[in-house]
């Protein structure tokens, strides 16, 4: 069953400067936005340019909500959940696309700045499933936020501005490197050495209060001064001292905008593919869909990446709530008829699959692989070995979504997660399913998936646009 290039369906011309011209919106999108503070922000003021009322505010109100209506509520600033009210009643059931919007990084401790033979340093612990090799001698910037005690918060970004520093962690020379080289991949550098250097200037000498005995002059005490410059920098920068680390979210992400990838351009090399590139595609669909039979639905949520734990994870109540939320301004709120809200509903979980490398032939299965520019992956199962962990759709399902896709012009492949025993992978899928609800794992094909630098095809990006668009309009 060989599937032609996506890119034979645009030759030179209209479409294929479509194709271009949408993902030069992701690129720029991900390039600005790389955590999922930054990523629900945007979005969140995009919903609302668009015509999406705030659930918390229609609540407020009291305003009834009718079929065409457009809702949009927020998660603690780290995830979303959109609305378009169909022409059929909630309890009906709902199409809704599922991505996450968190990617692995490297987070700091709460507890984060030393100095050591004077230089300062920031301390981490990585987030989600890395190679922690590849996160060294590469440059880096921060952000995130810092919140103060008196309420406010400082917004933290620094080093993806053409003018502002980069950070980065050290690797050992490679003169130095024999026992280092010796090393297993996942031991070459171990977590507690992925600290951020910051700064090597010390601070100007400062006086103690006591005369030294014999020469009747002042001790200059040089304890720490690398430290201290970096925080008297702080302090007149951002206002923050070191406590204030304490009730901070700093994440670590590569530095710099992505990129257009290969001669032809039709790749892009970013940071936050995983997941950003369903997440994107999910939300502009969600746009260009006006008064749906079902209850379109775009929900974007955060750390998928540690097991989609927490209040702002999957697995917390917040889509739930917001059902029931939706389903109250509609007159027609009850127990029963969330639950069959629920279980009836038909769900997309976007996430990305992993794309068949020339150069890595031997994880792979090609005939069950996922390829740059053959469209939109579906993955039936994900999960490890023998489908531990996966949601693992019905054949029903499938069917039906195939002929959804045909009928839209939608290109579309079908893969694993690489051979059986090599190993595996999740998503939010399994999490939604407990509900009872159609779910099937389907997004775009990833090179370097966890990497600091990941390649997507544009091709496949707009093929996944397309398919989703379709899908809430016709599932």
């Amino acid at each position: 069953m060989e599937k032609k290039n996506v890119w034979e369906k645009y030759p030179q011309g209209n479409k294929r400067e479509e194709v271009f011209r949408f993902a030069e919106e992701y690129r720029r999108f991900i390039s600005e936005c790389k955590t999922e503070r930054e990523c629900a922000a945007r979005l969140y003021a995009d919903a609302k340019a668009a015509g999406f009322r705030d659930l918390d505010e229609l609540i407020a109100a009291g305003a009834p909500v009718k079929a065409g209506d457009k809702i949009v509520a927020d998660n603690m600033g780290k995830g979303l959940a959109m609305f378009v009210v169909g022409q059929k009643p909630l309890e009906a059931g709902m199409n809704i696309l599922g991505a996450h919007m968190d990617s692995p990084r490297l987070d700091l401790k709460q507890v984060p700045l030393y100095e050591d033979t004077e230089m300062a340093l920031l301390d981490t612990h990585y987030y989600g499933g890395v190679k922690k090799y590849q996160w060294v001698t590469l440059p880096l910037a921060l952000h995130g936020v810092i919140c103060k005690k008196d309420g406010t918060t400082v917004t933290v970004n620094i080093g993806d501005k053409p003018e502002d520093p980069v950070f980065g962690v050290s690797d050992l020379l490679i003169h130095l490197s024999s026992e280092q080289m010796e090393k297993k991949a996942a031991k070459v550098i171990e977590g507690e050495n992925l600290d951020v250097l910051i700064g090597s200037i010390p601070a100007d000498e400062q006086e103690d209060d006591e005369e030294s005995k014999g020469d009747g002059k002042k001790k200059k005490d040089k304890k720490e001064r690398v430290k201290a410059n970096i925080l008297d920098i702080l302090s007149r920068e951002y206002g923050i001292d070191e406590e204030d680390f304490l009730s901070a979210e700093i994440e670590v992400v590569p530095a710099g905008a992505a990129r257009d990838y290969g001669f032809d351009r039709s790749m892009i090399m970013g940071y936050g593919h995983d997941d950003r590139v369903c997440a994107y595609p999910s939300f502009v669909a969600m746009q260009r869909v006006e008064k749906p039979e079902y209850t379109s639905v775009c929900l974007l949520v955060d750390k998928e990446e540690i097991g989609s734990v927490g209040a702002t994870g999957m697995q917390s109540r917040f889509f739930e709530n917001c059902v029931a939320e939706v389903m109250n301004l509609t007159g027609a709120y009850s127990e029963l008829a969330m639950r069959r809200a629920m279980k009836n509903s038909k769900v997309l979980s976007s996430d990305v699959s992993a794309a068949f490398d020339p150069n890595y032939p031997a994880v792979m299965e090609k005939k069950n692989s996922a390829y740059f520019g053959k469209g939109l992956v579906f993955n039936k199962y994900t999960g490890s070995r023998g489908k531990s962990g996966s949601n693992d759709a019905n054949a029903e399902y499938m069917a039906k979504l195939r002929g959804i896709f045909d009928n839209a012009g939608v290109a579309f492949q079908t893969a694993e997660l690489g051979k059986v025993d090599q190993g595996g992978g999740g998503t939010i899928a399994y999490i939604l399913a407990n509900y009872g609800m159609n779910v099937i794992d389907s997004g775009v094909a990833v090179l370097n998936m966890h990497a600091p630098w990941e390649i997507i095809s544009k091709a496949d990006l707009y093929e996944a646009l397309l398919g989703y668009i379709a899908f809430l309009k016709e599932a």
